[in-house]
Protein backbone atom coordinates (compact mmCIF):
# COMPACT_ATOMS: atom_id res chain seq x y z
CA UNK A 1 0.00 0.00 0.00
CA UNK A 2 0.83 3.60 -0.71
CA UNK A 3 -0.59 6.55 0.43
CA UNK A 4 -1.55 10.06 -1.53
CA UNK A 5 -2.99 13.12 -0.82
CA UNK A 6 -4.36 16.03 -1.76
CA UNK A 7 -3.09 19.45 -1.03
CA UNK A 8 -5.28 20.32 1.86
CA UNK A 9 -4.65 17.04 3.69
CA UNK A 10 -0.57 16.64 3.40
CA UNK A 11 -0.26 16.56 6.78
CA UNK A 12 -2.38 14.05 7.77
CA UNK A 13 -1.42 11.63 5.40
CA UNK A 14 1.97 12.19 6.29
CA UNK A 15 0.78 11.34 10.03
CA UNK A 16 -1.38 8.05 8.71
CA UNK A 17 1.53 6.83 6.47
CA UNK A 18 3.73 7.10 9.63
CA UNK A 19 1.25 5.26 11.55
CA UNK A 20 0.70 2.59 9.08
CA UNK A 21 4.40 2.19 8.17
CA UNK A 22 3.66 2.66 4.59
CA UNK A 23 5.18 4.74 1.97
CA UNK A 24 4.01 8.48 1.40
CA UNK A 25 4.40 8.99 -2.50
CA UNK A 26 4.91 12.63 -3.94
CA UNK A 27 1.82 14.46 -5.63
CA UNK A 28 2.73 17.47 -7.55
CA UNK A 29 -0.34 19.88 -8.44
CA UNK A 30 -0.37 22.74 -10.87
CA UNK A 31 -2.74 24.75 -12.71
CA UNK A 32 -3.30 25.04 -16.80
CA UNK A 33 -3.47 29.21 -17.75
CA UNK A 34 -7.51 28.48 -18.10
CA UNK A 35 -7.40 27.42 -14.37
CA UNK A 36 -7.53 23.52 -14.35
CA UNK A 37 -6.03 22.10 -12.19
CA UNK A 38 -3.45 19.15 -13.05
CA UNK A 39 -1.67 16.52 -11.19
CA UNK A 40 1.35 13.58 -11.45
CA UNK A 41 1.43 11.15 -8.76
CA UNK A 42 4.86 9.32 -8.17
CA UNK A 43 5.16 5.91 -8.34
CA UNK A 44 1.70 3.99 -6.58
CA UNK A 45 1.16 0.05 -5.98
CA UNK A 46 -1.14 -2.55 -6.74
CA UNK A 47 -3.05 -0.22 -3.82
CA UNK A 48 -3.65 3.24 -2.93
CA UNK A 49 -4.82 4.78 0.41
CA UNK A 50 -6.17 8.13 -1.08
CA UNK A 51 -6.23 10.98 1.48
CA UNK A 52 -8.35 13.89 1.38
CA UNK A 53 -10.67 16.32 2.98
CA UNK A 54 -13.08 18.18 0.72
CA UNK A 55 -12.90 21.30 2.53
CA UNK A 56 -13.66 23.19 -0.87
CA UNK A 57 -14.16 22.48 -4.61
CA UNK A 58 -10.85 22.39 -5.62
CA UNK A 59 -10.12 19.98 -3.14
CA UNK A 60 -13.12 17.51 -4.23
CA UNK A 61 -11.52 18.04 -7.83
CA UNK A 62 -8.27 16.79 -6.83
CA UNK A 63 -9.62 14.24 -5.14
CA UNK A 64 -11.36 13.17 -8.28
CA UNK A 65 -8.00 13.31 -10.22
CA UNK A 66 -6.00 11.19 -7.71
CA UNK A 67 -8.99 8.51 -8.04
CA UNK A 68 -8.18 8.53 -11.39
CA UNK A 69 -4.40 8.62 -11.73
CA UNK A 70 -4.41 5.82 -9.58
CA UNK A 71 -6.60 3.52 -11.81
CA UNK A 72 -4.58 0.98 -11.98
CA UNK A 73 -4.80 0.16 -8.48
CA UNK A 74 -7.49 -0.50 -5.57
CA UNK A 75 -8.08 2.29 -4.28
CA UNK A 76 -9.50 3.32 -0.42
CA UNK A 77 -10.72 6.91 -0.30
CA UNK A 78 -9.98 8.37 3.56
CA UNK A 79 -12.49 11.57 3.35
CA UNK A 80 -11.95 12.88 6.88
CA UNK A 81 -13.90 16.10 6.54
CA UNK A 82 -16.24 15.40 3.55
CA UNK A 83 -17.74 18.49 1.66
CA UNK A 84 -21.79 19.08 1.39
CA UNK A 85 -22.34 16.38 3.56
CA UNK A 86 -24.66 18.52 5.26
CA UNK A 87 -26.68 19.32 2.55
CA UNK A 88 -27.97 15.69 3.03
CA UNK A 89 -31.93 16.42 2.30
CA UNK A 90 -33.74 17.98 -0.45
CA UNK A 91 -35.93 20.67 1.25
CA UNK A 92 -38.30 22.19 -2.41
CA UNK A 93 -38.76 20.65 -5.56
CA UNK A 94 -35.47 21.39 -7.88
CA UNK A 95 -32.93 21.03 -5.30
CA UNK A 96 -30.14 18.28 -5.09
CA UNK A 97 -29.28 15.76 -2.48
CA UNK A 98 -25.96 17.35 -2.60
CA UNK A 99 -24.28 14.87 0.02
CA UNK A 100 -25.85 12.06 -2.47
CA UNK A 101 -23.85 13.48 -5.57
CA UNK A 102 -20.89 13.70 -3.96
CA UNK A 103 -20.60 10.27 -2.42
CA UNK A 104 -21.70 9.22 -5.63
CA UNK A 105 -18.50 10.65 -7.65
CA UNK A 106 -16.77 9.79 -4.89
CA UNK A 107 -17.64 6.21 -5.48
CA UNK A 108 -16.38 5.84 -8.85
CA UNK A 109 -12.79 4.09 -8.91
CA UNK A 110 -12.95 3.28 -5.06
CA UNK A 111 -13.33 0.01 -3.39
CA UNK A 112 -14.27 1.40 0.18
CA UNK A 113 -14.54 4.76 1.72
CA UNK A 114 -14.06 6.04 5.16
CA UNK A 115 -14.85 9.35 6.94
CA UNK A 116 -14.23 11.04 10.11
CA UNK A 117 -17.00 12.29 12.47
CA UNK A 118 -19.68 12.72 9.71
CA UNK A 119 -22.46 15.01 10.73
CA UNK A 120 -25.24 12.83 9.78
CA UNK A 121 -23.80 8.96 9.45
CA UNK A 122 -27.12 8.76 6.82
CA UNK A 123 -24.96 10.34 4.55
CA UNK A 124 -22.98 6.97 3.59
CA UNK A 125 -25.74 4.99 2.54
CA UNK A 126 -25.42 7.41 -0.71
CA UNK A 127 -21.91 6.00 -1.39
CA UNK A 128 -21.59 3.54 -4.18
CA UNK A 129 -18.65 1.19 -2.11
CA UNK A 130 -19.00 0.04 1.39
CA UNK A 131 -18.55 2.91 3.58
CA UNK A 132 -17.56 3.45 7.72
CA UNK A 133 -17.67 6.98 10.01
CA UNK A 134 -14.50 6.96 12.34
CA UNK A 135 -14.80 8.61 15.65
CA UNK A 136 -12.28 10.87 17.42
CA UNK A 137 -13.83 11.38 20.44
CA UNK A 138 -11.41 9.26 22.42
CA UNK A 139 -8.70 11.26 20.96
CA UNK A 140 -10.54 14.77 21.67
CA UNK A 141 -10.97 12.74 25.19
CA UNK A 142 -7.04 12.22 25.53
CA UNK A 143 -6.42 16.02 24.63
CA UNK A 144 -8.56 17.28 27.39
CA UNK A 145 -6.81 14.49 29.54
CA UNK A 146 -4.01 16.35 28.78
CA UNK A 147 -5.03 19.90 29.69
CA UNK A 148 -5.26 18.74 33.48
CA UNK A 149 -8.56 20.46 34.01
CA UNK A 150 -9.61 19.69 37.30
CA UNK A 151 -12.63 17.85 37.43
CA UNK A 152 -13.86 18.88 33.89
CA UNK A 153 -17.57 19.10 32.76
CA UNK A 154 -18.14 17.90 29.10
CA UNK A 155 -20.57 19.79 27.24
CA UNK A 156 -22.15 19.03 24.22
CA UNK A 157 -23.97 22.45 22.35
CA UNK A 158 -27.42 20.27 22.12
CA UNK A 159 -28.95 17.14 22.75
CA UNK A 160 -27.93 15.69 19.05
CA UNK A 161 -24.30 15.92 19.88
CA UNK A 162 -24.61 14.29 23.38
CA UNK A 163 -23.49 10.90 22.24
CA UNK A 164 -20.24 12.32 20.79
CA UNK A 165 -19.87 14.00 24.05
CA UNK A 166 -20.29 11.08 25.52
CA UNK A 167 -17.54 9.54 23.87
CA UNK A 168 -15.34 12.19 24.82
CA UNK A 169 -15.92 12.13 28.58
CA UNK A 170 -15.71 8.30 28.86
CA UNK A 171 -12.05 8.83 28.46
CA UNK A 172 -11.72 10.42 31.93
CA UNK A 173 -15.11 9.37 33.42
CA UNK A 174 -16.18 13.06 33.30
CA UNK A 175 -19.03 14.27 34.16
CA UNK A 176 -21.35 15.23 30.74
CA UNK A 177 -24.73 16.92 30.15
CA UNK A 178 -25.55 19.02 26.92
CA UNK A 179 -27.03 22.58 26.61
CA UNK A 180 -30.25 23.75 26.90
CA UNK A 181 -31.66 26.69 25.66
CA UNK A 182 -34.93 27.94 26.85
CA UNK A 183 -37.07 31.20 25.77
CA UNK A 184 -37.28 33.52 28.79
CA UNK A 185 -39.34 36.09 26.66
CA UNK A 186 -39.92 37.13 22.92
CA UNK A 187 -36.39 38.13 22.79
CA UNK A 188 -34.78 36.71 25.74
CA UNK A 189 -33.16 33.07 25.56
CA UNK A 190 -31.36 31.29 28.46
CA UNK A 191 -28.63 28.49 27.27
CA UNK A 192 -27.06 26.38 30.17
CA UNK A 193 -26.57 22.53 31.05
CA UNK A 194 -29.77 20.33 31.41
CA UNK A 195 -29.23 18.75 34.71
CA UNK A 196 -25.14 20.04 35.81
CA UNK A 197 -24.58 23.40 36.69
CA UNK A 198 -21.54 24.64 35.67
CA UNK A 199 -20.84 27.47 38.38
CA UNK A 200 -17.32 26.58 39.88
CA UNK A 201 -16.80 23.76 37.28
CA UNK A 202 -14.06 23.82 34.17
CA UNK A 203 -16.17 23.53 31.29
CA UNK A 204 -15.05 22.00 27.56
CA UNK A 205 -17.90 22.25 24.76
CA UNK A 206 -17.35 19.40 22.75
CA UNK A 207 -19.02 19.26 18.90
CA UNK A 208 -18.03 17.64 15.35
CA UNK A 209 -18.07 20.59 13.83
CA UNK A 210 -17.34 24.90 14.32
CA UNK A 211 -18.26 26.43 12.03
CA UNK A 212 -19.18 30.27 12.50
CA UNK A 213 -19.54 29.73 16.22
CA UNK A 214 -22.51 32.01 16.70
CA UNK A 215 -23.88 29.82 19.23
CA UNK A 216 -20.81 28.30 21.21
CA UNK A 217 -19.76 32.08 21.81
CA UNK A 218 -23.40 32.87 23.29
CA UNK A 219 -23.63 29.98 25.25
CA UNK A 220 -19.91 30.59 26.31
CA UNK A 221 -20.90 33.94 27.59
CA UNK A 222 -23.72 32.75 29.40
CA UNK A 223 -21.55 30.06 31.19
CA UNK A 224 -19.73 32.85 32.70
CA UNK A 225 -22.85 34.57 33.84
CA UNK A 226 -23.60 31.03 35.47
CA UNK A 227 -20.24 30.89 37.07
CA UNK A 228 -18.20 28.44 35.21
CA UNK A 229 -14.47 28.74 36.41
CA UNK A 230 -13.25 28.66 32.54
CA UNK A 231 -14.58 27.42 29.00
CA UNK A 232 -12.80 25.36 25.90
CA UNK A 233 -14.15 24.26 23.02
CA UNK A 234 -12.96 21.63 21.17
CA UNK A 235 -14.05 19.63 17.71
CA UNK A 236 -13.11 17.83 15.51
CA UNK A 237 -13.63 19.89 12.30
CA UNK A 238 -12.71 23.66 12.90
CA UNK A 239 -14.00 24.92 9.72
CA UNK A 240 -14.38 28.61 11.62
CA UNK A 241 -16.06 31.12 8.88
CA UNK A 242 -16.40 34.56 9.08
CA UNK A 243 -14.42 35.37 11.77
CA UNK A 244 -15.50 32.51 14.21
CA UNK A 245 -11.73 31.43 15.58
CA UNK A 246 -11.56 34.97 17.15
CA UNK A 247 -15.65 35.67 17.77
CA UNK A 248 -15.24 31.89 20.14
CA UNK A 249 -11.79 33.43 21.88
CA UNK A 250 -13.55 37.13 21.93
CA UNK A 251 -16.68 35.53 24.05
CA UNK A 252 -14.19 34.31 26.67
CA UNK A 253 -13.18 30.81 25.49
CA UNK A 254 -9.93 29.92 26.96
CA UNK A 255 -8.74 27.44 24.18
CA UNK A 256 -10.03 26.24 21.30
CA UNK A 257 -8.71 23.38 19.34
CA UNK A 258 -9.57 21.19 16.33
CA UNK A 259 -8.36 18.34 14.80
CA UNK A 260 -6.40 17.79 11.54
CA UNK A 261 -9.29 16.79 9.59
CA UNK A 262 -9.58 20.24 8.60
CA UNK A 263 -5.70 21.36 8.88
CA UNK A 264 -5.26 24.54 9.88
CA UNK A 265 -2.96 26.49 12.87
CA UNK A 266 -5.88 25.15 15.48
CA UNK A 267 -5.37 21.62 14.60
CA UNK A 268 -4.26 20.73 17.89
CA UNK A 269 -5.36 16.55 17.85
CA UNK A 270 -4.77 14.15 14.99
CA UNK A 271 -6.94 11.70 13.26
CA UNK A 272 -4.44 9.91 12.30
CA UNK A 273 -4.38 7.13 14.95
CA UNK A 274 -7.75 6.31 14.36
CA UNK A 275 -7.87 6.22 10.25
CA UNK A 276 -4.85 4.13 10.45
CA UNK A 277 -6.89 1.73 13.23
CA UNK A 278 -9.81 1.21 11.10
CA UNK A 279 -7.56 0.68 8.16
CA UNK A 280 -6.40 -1.99 9.36
CA UNK A 281 -9.47 -3.36 11.28
CA UNK A 282 -10.80 -3.57 7.96
CA UNK A 283 -8.17 -5.28 6.05
CA UNK A 284 -8.18 -7.92 9.13
CA UNK A 285 -12.21 -8.53 8.01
Amino acid sequence: MRIISTERSQVLAARVAAKLGVPLVETKFTRFPDGEMYLRCGELDDETLIVSSTVDNDMFVQTLLLIDAADRSKNTLVAPYLGYSRQDRRFVPGEPISARAVARALSAGTERAFVVNIHDPGVLQHFGVPAKNITIAPAIGGYIGDLHLKNPLILAPDEGAIEFATGVAAVGGWDCDHLEKTRLSGDEVRIAPKTIDAAGREVVIVDDIISTGGTLATAACMLREQGAASIHAACVHGVFTSGAYTRLRAAGIASVVSSDTYENASSFISAANAIATAIRDDAHH
